[in-house]
């Protein structure tokens, strides 16, 4: 084998007070290859990779680029050096064109130091043609789809002639015809000899799209192999997770009971920012999971905001128990449903505050009739509090060092594992989860999901918001497909494909009206 194009040896990464993210890593990086890295929460992928784009600072070991030693102490020197990171939440500015958030920061100069708009919008079209990415220079970012912005942030590496593009979880919010569109990409972009590094919990993509796969536990690299017809998801899972793993979620027929959730004629006037609905209409009964689906950004955020009080509609009716609650507060709304929200950091947890605050969080507000044990009162008791904390972290497998460190201490991962237990644990006869194991294992996803499937057949009504459509057709009864604020379709998850409902997500088939 040639000598790598990236080589990383010996790599320590440990972030205060104690937590040893990466523990003397080895890797190599062959040039023009697919590369992807698999691993559990919290198994050091994104920040070894963070490290080598001059995100982090290693605590200990070396990097090599072609041979030569590097240390870059910034992503400007990365790209400067030929790499670049395309992350899960785009840096784009929306009210800026395509081609000015392509060259912000790197625009070309006239002789009097203007910037050459002509020669920069002719440079950034020239690279759309090339790699045919089909966009438009002179589109606003905001008004383009997810697919299309992901395609944005390609281009910004492309125009800063990177070799190394590292994707961070690059298809979680693509529906399955975008992600196709995608893999095309990225295959032809090797073969125009580029080096990809692909980082994902998707295991099917991962054999689809590899050369070579690296497994990765605990802050350690678990093995490199060769990516080969004879390795299955299974052997990746247990190599993850150190034990086998079950993909498909054995659950018994739903049996619907009373109705506990009716969304009646929900229209929400639209602005530049927030997708607009219209007449948004079904129900969630007891018992049972309705998923909904959609390509980001078609309306389902602003739907579960609706529901759970933070954006009023600007006609329509919300029940509860056939309670009216439109317009009742997020305060009075909590003591009646819980919700994981798909922003963990700004909507779901408080960053700065022990992991102890956040298991309680609204926990000692519920009525007083709802009181189970582990739930709290006005006066709260440190040890009921420590307990109930050290029972989320062992039965969601949360890692951490102990129930006094800050929430920002845990990986992307784990923060949601935390939330997800608080929530489950608010006894109310609704749960909302918007994208609850976005960001998770394979062995974490298993277990939320089972989590799921006991919170329905305990009685609860559970609205399930998910791009993951293998999920949906997982575990959902019904699924509702969401196309630029419409409801577009609802399905049965035993009689439909995946592929049907990217065609009703991408608007490629008609709406249907009967509902």
């Amino acid at each position: 084998m040639s000598n790598p194009y990236i080589h990383m040896e010996g790599i320590v990464k440990a972030f205060p007070p104690a937590v040893l993210a990466l523990d003397h890593v080895d890797i190599s990086i062959q040039k023009d290859k697919i590369h992807s890295i698999i691993g559990e929460n919290g198994a050091g992928k994104s920040t070894l990779m963070n490290i080598l784009y001059g995100l982090h600072t290693l605590n200990q070991g070396s990097i090599f680029l072609n041979g030569a030693p590097v240390n870059f102490k910034n992503p400007r020197e990365a790209v400067k050096h030929g790499i670049g990171m395309v992350h899960q939440e785009f840096m784009l500015i929306p009210s800026y064109t395509v081609y000015e958030n392509v060259i912000l920061g790197s625009e070309p100069l006239t002789r009097f130091g203007s910037i050459d708009r002509r020669k920069a919008k002719d440079k950034v079209r020239d690279l759309i043609q090339e790699f045919k990415l089909n966009l438009n220079t002179d589109a606003e970012v905001e008004a383009l789809s997810v697919a299309a912005q992901q395609k944005v942030e390609i281009l910004k590496l492309l125009y800063r002639d990177v070799d190394l593009l590292i994707m961070d979880e690059p298809t979680a919010v693509l529906a399955p015809q975008e992600i196709e569109e995608l893999f095309r990409r990225l295959k032809m972009l090797k073969e125009r000899g580029k080096t990809i590094v692909f980082i994902s919990h998707k295991l099917d993509e991962v054999l689809h799209l590899s050369d070579t796969i690296t497994v990765m536990r605990a802050g350690k690299r678990i093995e490199t192999i060769p990516n080969s017809p004879d390795l299955s998801r299974a052997d990746l899972a247990r190599a993850m997770v150190g034990r086998s793993v079950i993909f498909s979620v054995v659950k018994p027929k739903a049996v619907p009971g009373d109705e506990i959730l009716k969304i009646e004629h929900i229209y929400l006037e639209g602005t530049p920012h927030i997708q607009a609905l219209h007449d948004i209409s079904f129900s969630v009964r007891r018992g049972e999971i309705v998923g909904i689906a959609g390509v980001e950004g078609n309306g389902q955020f602003e739907l579960v905001k609706i529901i759970n009080g933070a954006l009023s509609p600007t006609s329509g009716l919300i029940k509860l128990h056939n309670q009216d609650i439109t317009n009742s507060t997020l305060a009075e709304r909590r003591q009646l449903l819980a919700y994981v929200t798909q922003d963990r950091k700004n909507l779901g947890s408080s960053q700065d505050s022990s992991l102890l605050d956040n298991s309680i969080m609204t926990h000692h507000k519920v009525k007083e009739h709802n009181k189970v044990e582990g739930r709290f009162s006005f006066l709260i008791s440190d040890r009921r509090s420590k307990k109930h904390t050290e029972n989320i972290i062992e039965d969601f497998n949360v890692l951490t060092i102990d129930s006094g460190a800050l929430m920002r201490t845990l990986s992307g991962g784990n923060q949601q594992k935390m939330i997800i237990g608080r929530e489950f644990l608010l006894d109310t006869d609704l749960i909302i989860l918007d994208q609850p194991t976005r960001g998770l294992d394979v062995g974490s996803i298993e277990y939320i999901q089972k989590q799921i499937i006991k919170k329905r057949d305990s009685g609860t009504a559970c609205l399930l918001v998910s791009s993951d459509l293998d999920e949906l057709l997982s575990i959902s009864d019904r699924i509702l497909v969401l196309c630029r604020g419409h409801l577009a379709a609802s399905l049965d998850p035993q009689v439909t494909k995946r592929e049907e409902i990217g065609e009703y997500m991408l608007g490629v088939k008609e709406r249907y009206t009967a509902l």
